[in-house]
């Protein structure tokens, strides 16, 4: 019994408050005719300006989809180039590996990335700005894994880094550096990117963070033994 009055009380609030919200249109409504002359070039103008703001939300909106989309397609592009394995970098020609390791660049940040190697070189094949703004000039050398980079090629680049203004050098290659030449990269401030370094370049480390790691890497003599038994020297 107590149950249904306070439903039927419930029912008569409800009521209520629908005959003052019915009242309260109308009213709105009769006012609106009566002084419409006066009031119509605010609505106009609220309407024109709710229409503008909807429509800069949803052009804001498209291009915060569209954006984010292109940011997922680039990861998974760097996800792809990532993917590239050591053995496809050794059977690309010299001027295929140079576009790699600009795209590796340009992938962590460096800006003005342009392969500039050919003939007459100046001994760089790669130059372009750090993400912190230094320039840096890059020697590229794909050899086969079994050679070595002597010291000799490291000066050849301390001249492109004079030649060219440079604030950084690097010497990125696909087989080892001797280690008089790992202790002339380290002693001249180059970076010295070795056959492991690239793999972890290759794989999503960043051409900054090889730094932290320059002249280590090569292994001790087991890890020597296991690379001239995997690469015939």
């Amino acid at each position: 019994m107590a149950g249904r009055r306070r439903r039927a009380a419930a029912r008569r609030r409800q009521a209520a408050r629908w005959k003052v919200v019915a009242a309260g249109g109308g009213l709105v409504l009769v006012l609106l005719v009566v002084f419409w002359s006066a009031v119509w070039p605010y609505i106009t103008g609220a309407l024109v300006l709710g229409s503008v703001g909807a429509t800069g939300w949803w052009l804001w909106h498209t291009d915060r989809l569209a954006r984010g989309r292109d940011r997922l397609w680039r990861q998974e592009e760097a996800v792809k180039a990532g993917h590239r394995t050591l053995a496809e970098v050794d059977a690309m020609t010299g001027t295929e590996f140079e576009d790699l390791v600009a795209t590796l660049c340009r992938r962590d940040g460096c800006t003005e990335v342009r392969r500039v190697g050919g003939a007459n070189d100046n001994g760089a094949d790669v130059v372009g700005r750090l993400p912190d703004g230094r320039t840096m000039v890059i020697q590229c050398k794909r050899y086969a894994p079994s050679s070595s980079i002597a010291s000799r090629e490291l000066r050849d680049l301390l001249g492109a880094k004079v030649h060219f203004g440079a604030d950084l050098a690097v010497f990125v290659t696909t087989t080892r550096f001797s280690r008089p030449s790992e202790r002339f990269a380290v002693q001249h401030g180059i970076l010295a990117v070795h056959r492991d370094h690239l793999g972890m370049w290759n794989n999503g480390a960043s051409l900054q963070s090889l730094s932290k790691v320059n002249g280590r890497g090569q292994g001790d003599s087991r890890h020597q033994a296991r690379w001239k038994r995997a690469y015939g020297r």
